[in-house]
Parts: C-alpha cells; sequence; structure tokens
C-alpha cells in the first residue's frame, strides 16, 4: 500500500508555516504583539438588547451554525482560499500518485516495469532523458539497464564513466557522497522515500550543475558535454524490505534541481515501484529456475540418424508448462519422434512431464514399431497412476531410410507436411486426450514424406500464443508453413525459426504473462 505520511507531513507544514505568516502580518496590522491572544485585540461586541453578548449561551440553546469553510474554523488567521488552494495540491499530488502507480502496477516485467518508472519519474522532477540500472544488491541477477530519450549508444557512452563518479554509481556501491559545493543530499534529514534519518537506505543526490562543479570527474564532464545534459537527480530503488535493486538517474538539460514537494512524491513513487519490482524480480526468477528444470528434463541434443535431419525449438511459459518433445533412435536404424502437454503448470507440471516422457521412451523401445500400442501403454501408466491429470501426445515411429512415418495422435494437433509441391496437415483420425476415457484407442495413420519435404510436429502453445481462434490460428500456420523461402526448405532449424518469426512476431521470448509453453520439432527427409 502506498505511504502518503511523508506527503500528509509536508502539507501540514505548509499550513502551519502559513499560519504563523498570516498571524504575524495580522498582530503588525492590528499593532498588535505577535503570539497575544485574539481575544485581547479583539473588539468587544456590542450588546443587544440588554444581553450581555459575551456571556455564552445556555447549554439547552440552539448551536449556533457552523463555519462555512471547517479548515478555516480549524485553522484561524489563514484565509480559506489559502486552505484550499494547498488541499486542492495535496489532492493533485495524491490523485497524480495513484495514476501513475495503476499504470506501474499493470506492467509484467523487469524491463517493462523499468521504462515505466523512468517514464513516471521524469513527469515528476521534471526531467526529460533518465537511465535506470537494475542490479539486486545479492548479485544472483538479472541485472538490466534501460534508457529514457537515451539511444543504445549513449547509454553505453554514460556507462563509460567511472561507476564512482555517478551518481547512480555511489548509490549501487554504496559511496559516500562526496562534500562538494553543487551537489546535494535530496533528502538528507528524511532519508529515501521518507525512511528515517540513519535508515541504511542510500539518500537520492541531486548535482544541479554538472559543468559547474569543481570535482567533476574529467570523463563525466566530457560525457555530459557531449550528450547535452547539465544536471542530474538519482534516487535509489531500495527499502527496508525488498533491499537494494538499483538506482534511478534523471538528466536535466539544463542546470536544476527538484524542488522539495517534487522530491517527496518521486521519491514516495520510487518506494512504491522499489516493492513492484521486488515481486517481478521474485517471478522471474522463479521462471528461470522453471526453464531450466524443464530444459534438463529435455534431450540435451538430438540423434544423428542418416536420412534425416533434426531441429527442435522450446520455450517454457513463465508459469512453467509441461510440454515436451522427443526424439530417440530406435533398433534397426529406425527413429521415434514424439511432442505432448501435460495439463497444469508449475513444478508439478513438470515432473509430470518428466515421468511421461521417460515412460514414453521405455514404451517406444519395446514396440516403438506399433505407435498405437505406445500410446496406450502410456495411457494406462497415466490413468492409473496420476488419475487426476490428462496430457495429449503423438508419436511417430519413422524409418528414415525407407522415407515412410507411421503415427498416432491423442487429443494432439496434426503435423505438418512442408515441401516445394505440397504443404498440408496429416489427416489424423480424431481421438480424445490420454486420461479422458476409460479405455483410450484410435487408429495409425502412414504417410511417406518425398524427398527434401519436412514433417513438422508441435504443440498447442504454438497456435494459442497467437491469441487468435483455433481456425484461424491453423489458417496462419498453414501460411507461415507454405510461405519459407526456397533457400531455408534444406535446413529444418530455418523451417522452425520461419514459422516461429512468422506466428509470433515479437519472439519466442516475449514476456507474455499467460503465455504457454511452445514446442517445434522438424524433421527434413533427405
Amino acid at each position: 500500500m502506498l505511504d502518503i505520511a511523508p506527503l500528509v507531513r509536508v502539507h501540514v507544514d505548509a499550513l502551519l508555516a502559513a499560519q504563523i505568516d498570516m498571524g504575524v502580518c495580522d498582530a503588525i496590522e492590528r499593532n498588535a504583539p505577535v503570539g497575544k491572544p485574539a481575544d485581547m485585540s479583539a473588539p468587544h461586541l456590542p450588546k443587544v438588547a440588554g444581553i450581555d453578548s459575551t456571556v455564552p449561551s445556555p447549554a439547552h440553546t440552539t448551536a449556533p451554525v457552523p463555519p462555512v469553510n471547517p479548515s478555516a474554523a480549524a485553522l484561524p488567521g489563514i484565509p480559506g482560499a489559502l486552505i484550499q488552494d494547498r488541499l486542492a495540491g495535496w489532492v493533485s499530488d495524491l490523485t497524480t500518485l495513484h495514476e501513475l502507480t495503476e499504470r506501474l502496477i499493470r506492467t509484467g516485467s523487469l524491463d517493462e516495469a523499468l521504462r515505466e518508472v523512468l517514464r513516471a519519474g521524469a513527469a515528476l522532477v521534471g526531467a526529460r532523458r533518465g537511465m535506470a540500472v537494475f542490479e539486486p544488491a545479492d548479485g544472483l541477477g538479472p541485472a538490466s539497464t534501460v534508457g529514457l530519450g537515451l539511444a543504445h549508444a549513449e547509454l553505453g557512452t554514460i556507462e563509460t564513466v567511472p561507476r564512482s563518479a555517478t551518481s547512480y554509481g555511489r548509490i549501487l556501491d554504496g559511496l559516500p557522497e562526496p562534500a562538494a559545493p553543487g551537489t546535494t543530499s535530496a533528502a538528507r534529514a528524511t532519508g529515501a522515500a521518507g525512511a528515517p534519518k540513519g535508515d541504511p537506505i542510500p539518500d537520492p543526490i541531486a548535482v544541479p550543475d554538472l559543468l559547474g562543479e569543481p570535482k567533476l570527474d574529467p570523463r563525466h564532464r566530457e560525457v555530459a558535454a557531449r550528450l547535452g545534459y547539465a544536471a542530474s537527480y538519482a534516487l535509489p530503488l531500495a527499502t527496508e524490505a525488498a533491499g537494494k535493486l538499483g538506482a534511478v538517474v534523471w538528466l536535466y538539460d539544463e542546470p536544476a534541481e527538484p524542488v522539495e514537494r517534487q522530491r517527496d512524491l518521486v521519491g514516495l513513487y520510487g518506494r512504491y515501484a522499489t516493492e513492484h519490482l521486488a515481486r517481478l524480480l521474485e517471478l522471474e526468477r522463479a521462471r528461470v529456475q522453471v526453464a531450466t528444470v524443464a530444459e534438463e528434463l529435455l534431450p540435451s541434443r538430438l540423434p544423428r540418424v542418416p536420412g534425416v535431419q533434426l531441429a527442435a525449438r522450446h520455450r517454457t511459459g513463465p508459469q512453467g508448462g509441461g510440454d515436451w518433445y522427443d526424439a530417440l533412435p530406435l533398433p534397426e536404424g529406425a527413429l521415434g519422434l514424439a511432442v505432448g502437454s501435460v495439463s497444469g503448470t508449475g513444478p508439478s507440471a513438470l515432473a509430470a512431464m518428466g515421468r511421461l516422457r521417460a515412460s514414453l521412451r521405455a514404451y517406444a523401445v519395446m514396440e516403438g514399431e506399433d505407435p498405437v500400442a505406445v500410446l496406450s501403454d502410456l495411457e494406462l501408466l497415466l490413468r492409473l497412476t496420476e488419475p487426476a491429470r490428462s496430457a495429449t501426445a503423438l508419436f511417430a515411429y519413422s524409418e528414415p531410410k525407407q522415407r515412410k512415418l507411421v503415427l498416432a495422435g491423442a487429443g494432439h494437433t496434426p503435423p505438418l507436411i512442408i515441401g516445394e509441391h505440397r504443404t498440408e496437415y496429416v489427416e489424423t483420425s480424431l481421438s480424445a486426450p490420454l486420461g479422458m476415457l476409460a479405455c483410450w484407442e484410435a487408429p495409425s495413420v502412414e504417410i511417406a514424406p518425398a524427398p527434401g519435404e519436412t514433417v513438422l510436429l508441435y504443440t498447442d502453445g504454438l497456435l494459442r500464443r497467437t491469441g487468435e481462434p483455433m481456425d484461424r490460428a491453423f489458417a496462419r500456420l498453414h501460411a507461415a508453413a507454405a510461405g519459407v523461402p526456397k533457400a531455408d526448405r534444406g535446413d529444418p532449424g530455418a523451417i522452425a525459426d520461419h514459422v516461429l518469426r512468422t506466428m509470433l512476431p515479437e519472439g519466442l521470448d516475449r514476456e507474455v504473462v499467460d503465455g504457454e509453453d511452445v514446442v517445434l520439432l522438424a524433421a527434413l527427409f533427405e
């Protein structure tokens, strides 16, 4: 929850200061000493119809009508218009913070959140450019640097300045701020985002005139002159709960520094942003761990079998799905190809995927020439050992020398044949996923790819990540496969990459909060 106490304190202090000032002015105008009680210098009220107006009304009489502006009654001596202006500014600040934090909370990745922090902070402190350095203090990563209004080359130029000579570098490395003229602590008394004095959270650092700073590092002076910035304001991304995650620095085109109100606002926003970044960091690390486990459960390399070339592409979704693939050499020069998907996400789905893949390998070695038998045994095992889980799978028994392929699928997407003269889906019979029926059975299909044709196996994550209805996604996949350049048709890896680029223009590594796993297995028959 956003802590507004520092902002409240700023406005209360301003109101009290205004009250004192107005009291002094009123005393001067009345020629009365400052601090003299108001009732000693106030004019006496007139008596009306013999009633002494100084005597209080009895308790049973009607209470007087309260003043129109309660704030004016609570703070005598301050004009109502001044109070209204102060409160309007307060409400405006809170509204601005609310809007900016709402935009921040909608970000789903670290880089996206850092860019939003830069944009929001620039609006709060009145800067045009900036740089955010994400570098968790525990050293476990990930580390990232993003810019606002700075090209990639300009970011690299700034990073050539020794870190100890930059305000953001001193924050990151925990170095004391040099006591040089013109360089001030933005929150020495209150600490970052309102933290008490002495708090280990680093203080923001304002450098209002970089080029006028006598102790400025020569390299920093050169870079500032080249890029055209004359002042900076650096804010730590740190809280007691999250620790130190990084720093943000905003750059001014002319000598300047944020006023106290701007510092308080950006300090509050930075504190909230740090907590949000800490949550995203935790999610990112969990995603990386899940992806690492998933990669370890899949083949470390594809087998080399005469007569066929293989290529695979795989990405695990942010939540860790159960999509998998396999390619294993079988007796007499045969080859087994498999793709599948286990229901669910997270570590349990990964564990189930690993067990299912290992079981399929065993069944394929024993009876691989009959894909229906392999899937039937796999279905029985799944139903007996994991009755609450279902899975889709496709297994193909291939004899590359004869260019013969026998396959069977259990609720899985149909393979796609890609060649110079045809691009078509393999007509497989409809069948239920494994674990859905008391007794699974489906006929197998035999195909004979021509020399130079590629059989593409994939999971439905490739289709679902497009965000389109399944029928349109299938049509899009067909068009992507038909559009493979002639120069790439002899390379299964190039074919898979072309399909991915066409289906997912933003790439496999794009951050998708609810994105599913994607698996492609391409087999090019020579």
